[in-house]
């Protein structure tokens, strides 16, 4: 097959699965708590790549192993509970908008903590997306100081997967994509089986009809296909195309997000959409070479 052929497929995959993963996240909050949505999407991703967690946790150097949790933390264990907890009150398309800030936070990090150099029309484009997410918030009005409180939830998200982005870049370069994963999500995955057991969760499906099944199935399908196999695609792009190109993806998610949201009956406006622009144009600015 032909590279560009084979790397558009992925982004467009990509796009699909990370862009469905807003209102996966809806479906399953209609039965479980936000904490046991987001337990069950990191158990569901660690399982889905347990063979390969045996394979590679064998010739991982173990200095390394904290360093990959870290990672684990920052890129799935944290915002996973962060942006569940935050849609429980805001829309799964807010959620997929305000998610597209992540690469200005990368830029901002490597900035900040690892001395990068950046140039002024980046610095300019970390302002817009600022500015851009500021005019996000403001667009649905604010009505109680919750709105504001669930919305930052996702912009701390955003903040972690950024900071993740430049860890992986200084720390952990040299790695396979599924050894970094499989081995990351074993982790969040043990880390998760507490928090889920903690509750009431399996008492939850005796005689309450197929809602809990159907979260249940919602919340698996985000782990397997959103955390485990859609990350190890995205590294594969990364690789295959190159980290411009596949940064590119975050262009493609909140289409997809705000789809599904109008399907789902949620509202959204036309001056989300014109802040989602200025958003995108902050990301455009970072990015562009």
């Amino acid at each position: 097959m032909d590279h560009r052929l084979q790397n558009w497929g992925i982004f467009l995959l990509l796009s699909l699965t990370w862009g469905s993963s807003f209102i996966l996240m809806k479906l399953g909050l209609e039965a479980f708590t936000p904490y046991e949505v987001a337990s069950i999407r990191l158990i569901s991703g660690g399982l889905s790549l347990l063979p390969f967690f045996f394979r590679f946790i064998r010739q991982t150097p173990v200095r390394k192993v904290p360093v990959i949790i870290l990672s684990g933390l920052l890129g799935n264990g944290i915002p996973a509970y962060l942006f569940c907890i935050a849609e429980t009150k805001i829309d799964s398309s807010l959620a997929g908008m305000l998610n597209s800030f992540t690469p200005v936070f990368a830029l901002l990090f490597g900035l900040l903590i690892f001395r990068a150099p950046v140039t002024g029309r980046q610095l300019g484009g970390l302002a817009v997306g600022f500015v851009g997410v500021i005019f996000l918030f403001l667009a649905k009005g604010i009505n109680t100081n919750a709105y504001w409180y669930y919305g930052f939830f996702v912009v701390l998200a955003t903040a972690c997967y950024g900071l993740n982005i430049v860890l992986v870049h200084h720390y952990l370069k040299g790695f396979a994509s599924l050894q970094l994963v499989s081995i990351s999500l074993f982790f969040m995955g043990l880390f998760a089986l507490p928090v889920l057991l903690s509750g009431n969760f399996f008492s939850l499906f005796a005689g309450a009809g197929d809602k809990p099944w159907i979260s249940l199935s919602a919340s698996m399908v985000l782990g397997i296909m959103g955390t485990g196999v859609a990350s190890i695609l995205f590294y594969q792009l990364i690789r295959s195309a190159g980290a411009i190109f596949a940064s590119m993806v975050t262009y493609g998610l909140p289409v997809v997000a705000i789809g599904w949201g109008l399907l789902a009956g949620e509202y959204v406006t036309m001056l989300q959409v014109l802040c989602l622009a200025l958003i995108m144009g902050g990301v455009y600015m970072v990015n562009r070479k």
